[in-house]
């Protein structure tokens, strides 16, 4: 199964457990903390978080891309989370570090990913973006990235505001976003 296409100055590839320190730095942003379940405080969280990306590709089930600038350096981080194969959906998800955001990454990175999972899952015919709903960035990221607002959702913990769904369909992606 081949990676995301690269795309505009960035690279997508699987984790790599000598990503720890790149992820212990990055994901001690309050925001991330705030808007994610990601938690890789020291070494220890970090190998954790790390190893529950590497059994979530083997299990076929969450195909988690580290996303690196044209310096290699790590500017965020995209997921596809497909827990049952023979659904016609998926959920995306992403995150970017701190010192990258406003610079159109996520934007970018969730576009390829998109391509790349319409391409590698012929079944999936949709693909659903979650956010809270005080997380405007998410959603200004959701719309460039051609995911349709289509409701709010109740809070669901451990999230204690109301959500937005944003979908992508098959049929309506346009390749050209987020290029």
């Amino acid at each position: 199964m081949n990676d995301p296409e690269p795309v505009a100055g960035l690279t997508l590839r699987p984790w790599h457990d000598d990503d720890a320190a790149a992820l212990i730095t990055v994901v001690g942003d309050p925001l991330l903390e705030r808007w994610t379940s990601v938690r890789a405080g020291d070494p220890g969280e970090a190998r954790q978080w790390l190893e529950q990306q590497h059994a979530g590709r083997r299990a076929g089930s969450r195909f988690s891309f580290a996303v690196l600038d044209d310096a290699g350096k790590l500017v965020g981080n995209v997921a596809l989370k497909r827990p049952d194969p023979v659904a016609d959906d998926a959920e995306v998800g992403y995150w970017t570090a701190a010192y990258a955001r406003g610079r159109g990454i996520a934007p970018r990175a969730l576009g390829s990913l998109t391509r790349w999972a319409f391409a590698v899952f012929p079944g999936v015919r949709r693909l659903r973006l979650l956010h809270q709903v005080d997380n405007t960035g998410s959603c200004r990221v959701a719309v460039k990235s051609g995911y349709a607002y289509e409701q709010t959702l109740p809070a669901c913990p451990p999230y204690p505001l109301e959500g937005h769904l944003h979908v992508c369909h098959r049929q309506l992606q346009n390749p050209e976003l987020a290029r």
